[in-house]
């Protein structure tokens, strides 16, 4: 373990007991102090036990794990994802203007050309110029699964203000049961299908896509005309009926849960027009720039990715709850996790070394005041601190709705002062006297209304969730994710982990078949057997 980590965990034990409150009241500036804005986002994390040491001790640690450095090579089209050796590209695809070279090669002409179809067609669909068989398409299923699913469908429901263009629909699970139910009371005469995969083979994606062509040849004649492709694949989707201007590709330097920016956010494009899609690139490439030229100190992935692992590998918390109050955000947890737990969910170091620190921890979240009525009980009493991630809107899109968004920002910063702040067994005691009681009565219902507090939080604020808003806090995410790995010295964009599952159930089919497989242990045989039988 290198000097800075030891460094760290050192100052960390010599807190102590260390309260956040008294942070503030030893700092009179701490509010501002620990508050950084850029390009109209503001990030909070004063309600941390981050004082100005640590801080500067975490600097120190991100200097010397080389970010800078690992930062820049990103950019400039270096393979930074050693293990695939490969570029690491997805800012490429929301920063139409000048040049990013990959061994030797401009690589983005063939971006903008991507993107020029996919206007094009978009253009095309939403004014009926592109009318599938049945006179208009009024509605699109994205087929896909992971990142192919998960960002489109997550930025779809983020800018449901913006749609003005057909109703898009996601189905990413192999369980028959998601596209029966998608599918039920839609048109296929009326229904473009995108199926989202890279290779044109994820069997999940593709078992789907079957399912859904079997469903419009019902009804059409020629179901492969309302397909679309995101896909490098062009043969395999000429052979599935898809011509080859409905195919949509990108290199393999844009890994999946990094791709929303390109042609897997084409559904995002049909809903919103390509005018908002552009705006929610511009507002990723706004965050690129601020990433890439911003002072560590004052850098918002920096501070945030920072701020993350002082809570896990410092502090020791082992999950981070993202807690967005805006109903709208309701897949961003989800895509977090994968964003985060999928990049850095890692156990060796980029040599392939063991890693001497712990790597991501669980993330997970829902939004506010849902949440509030669910899990917050955990958060406020448990035995284990979370670290919450608040993210608010100043403005709604609904101003006949004000009150609402007043309550909802309410609740929103009560939740975080409350995390920090708690309830003392005083005070607690206080509250029973008020109510009559006395004596042990007294003591035992006191106890159970002490809030221990001094739980951290950190709270991203926007003006207005809009599509360029969107595209900063996306990209945001991705460059702490980015940071993290940096500091950990592992390689964020590679994900072995998703690949020994897949193969055994291959291995695992022909059991549910009733066929002999051998090779499997006896409890996944004997499983394996109960199904046939139950099946008839």
């Amino acid at each position: 373990m290198s000097d800075s980590w030891n460094r760290l965990k050192t100052y960390r034990q010599a807190q102590g007991d260390l309260r956040i409150e008294a942070l503030f009241a030893d700092d009179a500036a701490r509010a501002t102090g620990f508050c950084t804005k850029a390009d109209g986002l503001v990030f909070d994390w004063s309600k941390t036990t981050i004082d100005a040491k640590a801080r500067d001790l975490l600097l120190s640690l991100a200097r010397d794990a080389g970010l800078e450095d690992r930062r820049e090579a990103m950019f400039t089209g270096q393979r930074i994802n050693e293990t695939e050796d490969r570029a690491v590209l997805h800012t490429a695809l929301r920063n139409l203007s000048g040049s990013v070279t990959v061994d030797g090669r401009d690589v983005m002409p063939a971006v903008r050309d991507t993107h020029a179809r996919m206007t094009a067609f978009a253009r095309d669909l939403r004014s009926g110029a592109f009318a599938g068989q049945g006179g208009k398409i009024t509605d699109i299923v994205n087929i896909g699964i992971g990142g192919s699913d998960l960002g489109p469908y997550m930025a779809v429901l983020a800018l449901a203000p913006y749609h003005d263009g057909p109703r898009a629909h996601f189905v990413s699970n192999v369980d028959g049961a998601d596209i029966a139910d998608t599918l039920k009371g839609l048109d296929p005469t009326t229904t473009l299908v995108i199926v989202a995969s890279k290779t044109f083979t994820t069997i999940e994606t593709m078992t789907n896509a079957k399912t859904a062509r079997d469903w419009m040849a019902d009804k059409v004649d020629e179901p492969g005309a309302q397909f679309v492709a995101l896909s490098t694949a062009a043969a395999k989707a000429a052979d599935f009926g898809i011509a080859a201007e409905r195919v949509f590709g990108f290199e393999d330097w844009v890994g999946g849960r990094y791709s929303v920016w390109g042609p897997i956010g084409l559904s995002l494009m049909l809903a919103i027009g390509d005018e908002g899609f552009n705006q929610f690139l511009a507002g990723g490439a706004a965050m690129d720039a601020h990433f890439r030229t911003a002072p560590l100190d004052q850098n918002l992935p920096v501070l945030l990715a920072l701020t993350g692992i002082w809570h896990h590998q410092i502090c020791g918390y082992p999950t981070r709850a993202v807690l967005p109050y805006d109903n709208r955000l309701l897949r961003l947890p989800a895509y977090l996790q994968q964003l985060e737990m999928e990049s850095n969910g890692k156990r060796v170091a980029m040599d392939g070394s063991d890693l001497e620190v712990v790597s991501g921890p669980v993330v997970w979240g829902e939004p506010g005041t849902n949440g509030q009525h669910a899990f917050y009980q955990l958060i406020h009493q448990g035995t284990t601190p979370v670290p919450c991630e608040f993210i608010l809107a100043a403005k709604g899109h609904e101003p006949h709705l004000a009150h609402h968004h007043i309550l909802l920002a309410a609740n929103c910063l009560a939740q975080s002062e409350a995390l920090m702040r708690g309830r003392s067994l005083d005070e607690a005691r206080d509250l029973m006297k008020a109510k009559g009681l006395e004596g042990a009565e007294l003591e035992r219902q006191a106890r159970h209304r002490v809030f221990p507090g001094n739980r951290p939080s950190t709270t991203l604020l926007v003006d207005q969730l809009t599509p360029y808003v969107l595209g900063q806090i996306v990209a945001l995410y991705e460059h702490r994710v980015f940071v993290e790995g940096v500091i950990l010295g592992i390689n964020s964009f590679d994900q072995w982990g998703v690949e020994l599952g897949k193969e055994l159930a291959l291995k695992v089919e022909p059991l549910l078949k009733g066929q002999d497989a051998p090779g499997h242990d006896a409890s996944t045989t004997n499983l394996a057997a109960m199904i046939v039988a139950a099946r008839g």
